[in-house]
């Protein structure tokens, strides 16, 4: 494999300038630059990536870290956020925290060690001061909270700027939650429940993403509906987690007619309805948060919630390409959500 040198021999110039051509930076004469190329082309030269990268001091890699890549809300917004960087030229390091020890302090030690120019983070579960002894030029580490990713990032945090690192957790990409759990309640009264169960997440953990369970039960309770909750454990995000909860419903509250969660605790609700004998909607109604393709691949379509997860993984790509660029970000307005009309309300 032909190196750098061997191209400077051939065109009876210095590595240094081959660099330049190969860069397209700096002055170099147009016979020059004839030869240089004219070598390349015989010795079928290809530069190095890895050293171009560290002359220029970057790497063309960033790393996404998430609570767990099966989660079908997580799959679906990483398969958008590796989509929208791979157009903008960069190449994605994926980290999943789920059952792993010390896998964000991991990837937190390649940032510091410049083996990647950015962070998006989805997942967080470190203490805040680790983050704050990261020093990098230009501030390259954007902190992404992206509206449910926030699960495990306290929003006491929320507009902090972490100082000598560049980190911004005040610019953070969410949707409209106020007006998904309106959304959600409404679709169930329709439905003139007698009793509502809602599945939610942990409580010990505060984010954005608790604002459309908060809202919901605003208003359910508001239509004076009686409401009842079944509270997920921290960083419960396996089937079988929410398969124990949907069982957990109809076992502490059989009268149940309704019910909310997230896709999979929807999904693990109409199961174990099927499995008791319930129809939806018969005598049942779900609806369904997020609205990944998940619901959408059973006998009933849920009626869902959706979260416009395209859009929130193409901004998040977006911002961390402007931040390493030096470029402003812009103001963002809450996303709105979208709703599925399915067989289940």
């Amino acid at each position: 494999m032909a190196r750098i040198k061997d191209v400077a021999k051939l065109a009876g110039v210095s590595t240094s300038t081959v660099s330049l051509v190969l860069n397209n930076k700096g002055y170099v004469s147009a016979a020059t630059r004839a030869k240089v190329e004219a070598a390349v082309q015989e010795l079928h030269y290809v530069p190095s990536e890895v050293g171009r990268n560290l002359s220029l001091n970057r790497t063309n890699l960033i790393g996404v870290i998430i609570p767990d890549v099966a989660h079908p809300f997580f799959a679906a917004l990483l398969h958008e956020i590796e989509i929208a960087l791979y157009d903008y030229g960069y190449k994605t390091m994926i980290c999943s925290t789920g059952e792993k020890k010390n896998a964000e302090l991991a990837f937190l030690d390649m940032l510091r060690r410049h083996t990647m120019d950015g962070l998006i983070i989805g997942a967080h579960a470190l203490h805040i001061e680790n983050y704050q002894h990261i020093e990098l030029p230009g501030g390259k580490l954007l902190h992404h909270l992206l509206q449910r990713v926030l699960i495990h990032l306290p929003v006491r945090h929320a507009h902090a700027r972490l100082p000598g690192c560049g980190l911004y957790a005040s610019h953070r990409f969410l949707d409209d939650h106020h007006q998904g759990g309106q959304l959600a309640a409404n679709a169930l009264l329709k439905r003139h429940p007698h009793h509502v169960v809602q599945i939610t997440g942990a409580p010990t953990v505060h984010t954005t993403a608790h604002e459309h369970e908060d809202i919901f039960a605003q208003v359910i309770k508001q239509a004076s509906v009686p409401l009842d909750t079944i509270v997920m454990p921290a960083n419960a995000l396996q089937p079988k987690d929410f398969s124990t909860a949907a069982r957990e419903v109809f076992e502490r509250y059989p009268d149940v007619d309704a019910i909310s969660g997230t896709d999979l605790g929807a999904i693990c609700a109409l199961r174990e309805a099927s499995r008791r004998g319930r129809r939806c909607p018969d005598d049942l109604s779900i609806v369904a948060y997020d609205g990944t393709y998940l619901t959408r691949l059973g006998p009933q379509t849920m009626t869902a919630v959706v979260q416009p997860i395209p859009t929130l993984g193409r901004r998040a790509a977006e911002a961390i390409v402007r931040r390493i660029r030096h470029e402003e970000l812009p103001s963002l307005q809450p996303l709105p959500m979208g709703f599925q009309q399915g067989e289940t309300c």
